[in-house]
Order: structure tokens, then sequence, then C-alpha cells
């Protein structure tokens, strides 16, 4: 297991925990980041992670993505 941040570039992962506060694994639950989802990191520049979740692309930030373990 290991931080979406670490997660290599184009490479379906799933995922397998969220660390956090409650309010901020609620946030990530409203985007689509619940456990056994699929992700894929797109790209990451300047402190930001745009990811494919659900068919959709969302940029989230590098400390919210430090919380997401896949």
């Amino acid at each position: 297991m290991m931080p979406l941040i670490m997660a290599q570039t184009g490479v379906v992962q799933s995922i397998k925990r969220i660390n956090g506060k409650d309010d901020t694994k609620r946030f990530l639950e409203n985007l689509g980041f619940v456990v056994g989802s699929e992700v894929t990191v797109i790209s990451q520049m300047e402190g930001d992670v745009i990811v494919k979740i659900k068919e959709a692309r969302v940029a989230i930030s590098k400390s919210m993505a430090s919380r997401i373990m896949v």
C-alpha cells in the first residue's frame, strides 16, 4: 500500500484506504474517492494532482492525494 501521490502516472490503481479526519474523508467520498474504486493519476504539477475517477477528471492537492492509499 502506498499514497496516491507516489502512484505511477497512467496506471490504474484501486483505493485501499483513506486517512484523515471525518470531514476530509467525507469531502473525498463526495468526489468519488471510496474504498474499492479505481483511480488513475493523469498528471502532477505544482502541488496538484490530476486524477481520473469514475470517468471524470478531478484535481486535488498533494496533501489530499497523500491521504488516499492505493
